[in-house]
């Protein structure tokens, strides 16, 4: 099967579509759907994630043009007293909404999705990336350690939060050849 991922651009339609996606994968995940205070991010995808410079969302698109999985990266901007002192909206960008669709995990597509968010990352000059995720959710953890992040903090909360981050690994790649391809096939 061959997937197509695409920058997220500013089309009601699609993002409509987008939402309705994430949401459907927040109430399978989580059992519940739209928090105010939660998914601020989802409502006003133009706000976070198209409109900013040093922000984007990439969605992955089966052959039928299904939307199979989403990964969202954008500047740090929580508040969270326990990081006052180590992260910032110039040096850490912050992944959200890391969803796949259950028929396309365990086949490579999230660790795809996540490595073109970090290019991007790398590529707006940030330093770091941070993320929080549950210790409730199948296989998240594992997921992220397999990525190269390392728990900063585990809350122990009802909501079993993990705070994790990860410098961005900078690659200078010299080549004679300007023929690079790149394609995702599952």
């Amino acid at each position: 099967m061959d997937v197509i991922i695409k920058e997220l651009r500013n089309d009601s339609g699609e993002i409509s579509r987008i939402q309705e996606f994430i949401f459907s994968m927040i109430k399978d995940e989580f059992g519940h759907g739209y928090v105010p205070e939660w998914h601020q991010d989802i409502m006003k995808m133009d706000e976070y994630y198209i409109k900013p410079e040093r922000n984007n969302f990439f969605v992955a698109y089966s052959e039928t043009g299904e939307i199979i999985a989403t990964i969202g990266i954008r500047a740090y901007d929580k508040d969270f007293p326990e990081f006052e002192h180590s992260y910032s909206r110039q040096t850490t960008s912050s992944i959200w909404r890391l969803f796949v669709d259950r028929r396309y995990r365990r086949c490579g597509l999230a660790s795809k999705m996540f490595c073109i968010a970090e290019n991007f990352a790398n590529n707006a000059g940030y330093a770091n990336i941070y993320l929080h995720t549950h210790k409730t959710l199948d296989g998240a953890m594992e997921f992220w350690l397999k990525m190269g992040f390392i728990v900063v903090l585990d809350t122990n909360n009802e909501l079993q939060t993990v705070h994790m981050d990860k410098q961005i690994q900078k690659l200078d790649i010299n080549s004679n050849s300007n023929d690079f391809k790149y394609a995702v096939k599952l």
